[in-house]
């Protein structure tokens, strides 16, 4: 695999939108741990209620996953940054677009190589 053609200014502007995009879901954990994965003593005394609040907590906790897979893919960018690897497509080893980083600067694959992850994935789906 060979270092990307990225610039050190590209490299640096991805490197510091990555740790944003890292603060915020960090942020937002906090926030969910702190607001919303406590039932209220009220919310124990009323049955739908309850029931209501329990499943906020499930679904709160299911976009932590996703967040949770996000995070892991950040962190893989930014290890990549470090590495002198940084915009190459871990399917094919060719360079990810300029384009696909600037819409999402965590992206591992190539726009060619996601589209056929995509594809297989709904295949195994049906």
């Amino acid at each position: 695999m060979t270092a990307s053609n990225l610039s050190p200014e590209q490299l640096a502007a991805f490197k510091q939108q990555l740790n944003q995009k890292r603060d915020h879901l960090l942020q937002q954990a906090r926030e969910t741990l702190d607001n919303e994965m406590v039932l209220s003593p009220d919310d124990r005394f009323d049955e739908v209620d309850q029931a209501s609040s329990e499943y906020m907590q499930a679904f709160s906790f299911r976009l932590r996953g996703r967040e949770r897979h996000l995070m892991n893919k950040i962190e893989i960018a930014l290890r990549k940054i470090d590495e002198g690897i940084y915009g190459m497509c871990e399917e094919c080893d060719e360079l990810i677009s300029l384009r696909r980083l600037e819409a999402r600067p965590e992206a591992p694959l190539c726009i060619q190589c996601k589209e056929a992850q995509e594809k297989e994935e709904a295949v195994y789906a049906d």
